[in-house]
């Protein structure tokens, strides 16, 4: 199959890429002939198996009812540090299709997942749907990526060809669901992208610098023009120094910053120790809110959902950082109102 050179996503939205691009290199065929055909055969539905919840999620709204998702990690789970359980082995070895992120994202399950491709169908859809020119990469490591990629719904919105293709190659008859499915997907994620950019140019220009536990969020800061600096590094494995904390105290003092941001699967002690060393500077920074970063807020809750995380975390980041936004979010979903 002919590859399609991709460009650089302009910051705003790049426009969706052909199928014949997103798929180009995939090995969807193989994937399929791995098992016999899914789900409407025996009236059942396709068992889909995700490692993050965000994947779960856009894998749920792409296939409807006629696919059953389960994700490995829930709410405040770190996916980095994540290792398999034996449960986990049975319902993975069971499904009809394994759903992983890739980009060294479940770093302690690589082997592991590398090892059940050989035997399943196995999709590492992150990795398999976002070009390389469009990847961030790692400044710690030269042959890694930053694997946060679904805070960009612009970029996220990638996987959804791949998701739509794969399952209906394991599935034929749902094809029809499959793409209703897919272009209702691409259009909440596009209103998602379009109410982001709208509240975060609000925030003013020398305020637009995010300083959060580990840093989850360049794809966000390149996509709507943020500075982003985490505690950590792209890992959560990876140490923080005194000294890289000594550093944000600086720029937090410096540059007037007024908030810095928690996160739910990240341990809150260094966001903590950076807030009372700008006291100690004589400037007072608090915690704008608990963001949602490496896994999504509680099942049944709006914020549970990748909208609604998404949601979420631009709100909060406008209000927290001078900007403005509805309290409650795009469309008044929120769980509890954010205050600024």
């Amino acid at each position: 199959m002919a590859s399609q050179t991709p460009t650089f996503p302009a910051p705003r939205g790049p426009a969706r890429p052909s199928r014949r691009a997103l798929l180009a290199g995939l090995a969807i065929a193989p994937l399929a002939a791995a098992l016999p055909r899914a789900g409407s055969a025996a009236g059942a539905p396709v068992q889909v198996v995700a490692t993050t919840s965000m994947i779960a999620d856009l894998a749920r709204m792409v296939g409807g009812d006629r696919i059953a998702v389960s994700a490995l990690m829930g709410p405040g789970v770190d996916p980095h540090a994540y290792r398999q359980t034996r449960t986990d082995i049975v319902k993975m070895t069971r499904a009809d299709l394994v759903l992983a992120n890739g980009l060294y994202l479940e770093a302690q399950m690589e082997e592991f997942l590398a090892q059940l491709g050989e035997r399943r169908p196995m999709l590492p859809v992150a990795e398999a749907s976002i070009p390389a020119e469009m990847r961030l990469g790692s400044e710690a490591y030269a042959d890694r990526w930053d694997p946060h990629v679904w805070m960009d719904p612009a970029l996220w919105a990638r996987l959804i060809p791949t998701l739509e293709a794969t399952l209906s190659e394991l599935d034929p008859q749902g094809a029809e669901t499959y793409a209703q499915g897919a272009a209702e997907a691409a259009e909440t994620l596009a209103r998602l992208d379009a109410y982001a950019a709208e509240v975060l140019a609000s925030v003013p220009q020398a305020r637009r610098v995010l300083v959060s536990a580990h840093d989850a969020f360049r794809y966000f800061g390149r996509a709507y023009g943020f500075e982003v600096m985490g505690i950590q590094g792209l890992s959560t494995e990876s140490e923080a120094g005194l000294a890289r904390i000594e550093e944000l105290v600086g720029v937090l003092a410096a540059r007037d910053i007024p908030a810095v941001f928690v996160e739910s699967s990240v341990p809150e002690r260094n966001v903590r120790a950076l807030i009372e060393g700008a006291k100690a500077r004589g400037h007072t920074a608090r915690v704008g809110a608990e963001l949602y970063s490496d896994a999504m807020g509680p099942p049944g809750a709006y914020e549970g959902t990748y909208p609604g995380m998404i949601d979420h975390n631009v709100t909060a980041i406008a209000l927290a950082l001078g900007g403005s936004a509805p309290a409650q979010g795009m469309d008044g979903r929120l769980s509890a109102g954010l205050e600024g």
